[in-house]
């Protein structure tokens, strides 16, 4: 397997990077928020909450392009911290524009200074954003900025929308020729500041979402699947706090990685952070189409892991389940992990289970022909003729009891739905038979597979998810 990190979406390369840098808690990713009209990135006044990069599509003006919220920039012998600021500065080394943010209410620190001298090396252009101007009477004070050495200050409230129309407008004059918009195209209307951003379509790529309990190797597997250190993994629980996009060539086809938060259960969840982190890690299970599972093999299934594969399949979208750090467990330890492997999570059918070491690359190179085959039967559209002819054979092999199906059709698709038409009610452990032999006969695989049941007379027997 050999990913390459690509764009958000099909247009990345024509699409700039704007990186918004800064030391933590002076407001980045609310600032991001606003361009991008959405609560796309977690925000709470601490520091330290942010520390992925996280890649949105924008757009201001007909000016498409691509904002990235960073981690907070930290001068310090922390293992944690140096991950963040690395992050920050892969993504300035990227970057069109850099949009440096400092606090108008705290004043220049000695970490701003030390970003400023980082961002002068960089070469990129930078245009100093002072926020939290929420008023004329701040505005004297983000001159103070000036001593930054990095050009006029733009005085903003990310929070309220005060000066970012503006500030936006220097953004896109920076910005690459190829990022302009034709003198066909359409533009957006400059005087709607308060709605920046639009997010643009992600088009038929798949969306694959890494879930799991905290600390389980999300972030590590996220990293070795996209090919690049997009997310920040340490040994401590929570280090991942939003849910960060990456979409990669693979050979495969082009796929969406999304990494997420680690889920907890609800009582042990705290308010702020940790709660707006496992509501992003939810939205971005209930977008997806897919979903790895990742187990810590070394701690077995937990009653979490059972509720988190509930929540997948109540989304549903197929699941894989990953065994992560296989290579940590006794060879006389595995067949028994397997089996209660099979036997506590039985509710998710055919789900494949997948033996790998993300720390290693052992076994990765199974989940993208996992995930393309469960994407495959997702999508599975079977014509009328061969689903009635398999029907046939299912009865004819083992007759219903008191009732047949006399014909069906598939309704939709994503996941594949079916309906049965019968002279009857059919008991639920047949409609199960049933299910297993369309499973079986058109490769369906862990796809969920819905079956509605219309029996003549009566008022059907509604329908069945699984």
């Amino acid at each position: 397997m050999t990913p390459t990190p690509a764009a958000q979406g099909p247009t990345e390369d024509d699409r700039p990077l704007v990186v918004v840098a800064g030391r933590p808690n002076v407001g980045k990713s609310t600032l991001v928020n606003r361009i991008v009209g959405r609560r796309a990135a977690v925000v709470e006044e601490r520091s330290g909450v942010t520390r992925d990069r996280k890649e949105l599509d924008a757009e201001w003006c007909g000016h498409a392009f691509i904002v990235v919220d960073t981690g907070g920039w930290l001068s310090s012998d922390d293992p944690l911290d140096a991950q963040v600021s690395a992050q920050a500065e892969r993504a300035i080394a990227d970057a069109a524009v850099i949009l440096f943010v400092v606090d108008v209410l705290v004043g220049l620190t000695d970490e701003d200074l030390a970003v400023a001298r980082v961002l002068k090396r960089s070469g990129r252009p930078v245009l100093v954003v002072v926020n939290k101007v929420d008023s004329t009477q701040r505005e004297s004070d983000a001159w103070d900025a000036m001593s930054l050495g990095l050009g006029d200050p733009w005085p903003v409230s990310a929070l309220h929308g005060r000066g970012t129309g503006d500030l936006l407008d220097d953004v896109v004059r920076l910005l690459p020729d190829q990022a302009r918009p034709d003198d066909s195209g359409d533009q957006a209307d400059p005087e709607h500041s308060e709605a920046i951003g639009v997010q643009a379509g992600e088009g038929q790529v798949p969306r694959v979402a890494l879930v799991g309990r905290p600390n389980v190797g999300k972030s590590t597997l996220f990293n070795r699947l996209v090919g690049d250190d997009r997310s920040v993994t340490h040994d401590a629980p929570g280090t991942t706090r939003d849910a960060v996009d990456t979409v990669v060539e693979t050979t495969e086809g082009t796929v969406c990685f999304i990494d997420t938060a680690g889920m907890r259960r609800k009582s042990r969840t705290e308010r702020g952070t940790e709660y707006f982190s496992v509501l992003r890690a939810l939205d971005a299970l209930d977008r997806a189409d897919i979903a790895l599972l990742i187990i810590d093999a070394t701690a077995g299934i937990t009653h979490q892991d059972q509720r988190l594969a509930e929540r997948i399949g109540a989304s549903g979208c197929p699941v894989v389940v990953v065994l992560n750090k296989w290579e940590l467990i006794a060879t006389e330890d595995r067949t028994d992990i397997l089996v209660d492997v099979g036997d506590r999570l039985a509710f998710l059918g055919e789900a494949p289970v997948l033996k790998v070491s993300a720390l290693s690359g052992l076994g990765v190179h199974q989940i993208l022909p996992a995930v393309a085959a469960a994407e495959q039967a997702y999508h599975s559209r079977i014509p009328t003729g061969e689903l009635n002819r398999a029907l046939k054979s299912i009865q004819v092999a083992h007759p219903p009891v008191g009732a047949r199906i006399q014909y069906a059709v598939q309704g939709a698709i994503d996941p594949p739905t079916f309906t049965l038409f019968t002279n009857g009610r059919l008991q639920p452990t047949y409609l199960r038979y049933v299910e297993r032999g369309l499973r079986e006969r058109f490769e369906l695989g862990p796809t969920p597979i819905k079956l509605r049941v219309r029996a003549k007379g009566a008022n059907g027997g509604g329908g069945r998810k699984r």
